[in-house]
């Protein structure tokens, strides 16, 4: 038996050790041919890099710098990190912008609703709405009044039914200014509104405050009754007193409660005024009284009022 069959002591044949390959600078390399680690790598730690000048076979004198090759690994890695942080840092930003931009909205719109005016604010939305409506309602109907105007002065620039069209609105003229003065009775669709007293009396600045609320909805014809049904035609010029006991004096004519103020105009829009928080209606209310509204499809003014004298005025010509 060989040798180096002894030496393994099965009678087998040592196995051939496999090659490695030189191990980390400064340690020798194992193998008995090796080189001497000095000639393979001149880097010694804490020295700058040099280069080595090619084995033996490489005639052109090509050198390899081994600090470029080992420094070029850690600076591939080192772009896409950046690039996320960047991605990450602008959608941050982004983020932060968008949040300010709500909270900056957001004030805005607490502004604008603390400065609204605290009587509106108390009123209902559908009663805005209403008021809106009627209100455009009015509009279209102005419009529609001065495109009857025009249409009219057309009419009596027109030459053989100048003298027609005059007559015509001369007599529509006269009989709306007869309504306003209250000289001539009128009907159409109202309201009926009757005031209860309580406790006190009716006063005459809360009837004033309901004429001038209805005048303002558009009313285009009132009058006001007493319990003894007696009436007077209101106008422009009508006064309103306080009497002696539960008496209202209107236009120097005396009439006891309830009264019941019989009106012209759109209902919708009258009762939403009357209706509003703080108005006639609630006023009244407060007082120990009660105000009630209701609908007339057709409400009479059969009150007149006499003709005024005018002593200072004149048309000018």
């Amino acid at each position: 038996m060989s040798d180096e069959h002894r030496e393994t002591g099965t009678g087998w044949p040592q196995p051939v050790e496999p090659v490695r390959p030189p191990g980390p600078a400064g340690e020798p390399d194992p193998r008995p041919d090796a080189p001497d680690a000095d000639e393979v790598s001149p880097l010694v730690p804490g020295e700058p890099s040099r280069e080595q000048p090619a084995e033996s076979g490489d005639d052109d004198g090509a050198t390899v710098n081994l600090a470029e090759v080992a420094s070029a690994q850690p600076s591939a890695e080192v772009g896409p990190r950046s690039g996320v942080a960047g991605r990450k840092v602008s959608s941050a930003a982004v983020m932060i912008a968008a949040l300010l931009a709500l909270l900056g909205f957001t004030l805005v719109v607490q502004l604008k609703t603390t400065s609204t005016d605290p009587t509106l604010a108390a009123t209902r939305q559908e009663d805005l709405v209403r008021i809106f409506s009627d209100l455009d309602s009015r509009e279209k109907r102005l419009q529609q009044d001065i495109e009857g105007l025009e249409d009219s002065q057309r009419q009596l620039r027109s030459g053989e039914q100048g003298r027609q069209a005059a007559l015509e609105e001369a007599t529509k003229r006269a009989d709306e200014l007869g309504i306003l003065a209250g000289t001539l009775p009128a009907r159409g669709p109202g309201l009926a509104v009757r005031f209860e007293p309580g406790g006190k009396p009716i006063r005459a600045d809360r009837v004033l405050d309901a004429v001038q609320e209805l005048r303002g909805a558009g009313a285009e014809a009132m009058q006001i009754s007493g319990g003894d049904r007696a009436s007077a035609r209101i106008i422009a010029s009508t006064y309103f007193l306080d009497g002696a006991g539960d008496v209202l004096v209107v236009d120097g004519r005396p009439l006891t409660g309830p009264y019941t103020i019989t009106v012209i105009g759109d209902p919708e829009t009258m009762r939403t005024a009357l209706n509003i928080p703080g108005g006639v209606a609630a006023s009244v209310r407060g007082d120990g009284g009660n105000v009630s509204v209701e609908d007339r499809e057709v409400a009479e003014v059969s009150a007149l009022h006499a003709p005024l004298k005018l002593e200072h005025a004149r048309p000018v010509s």
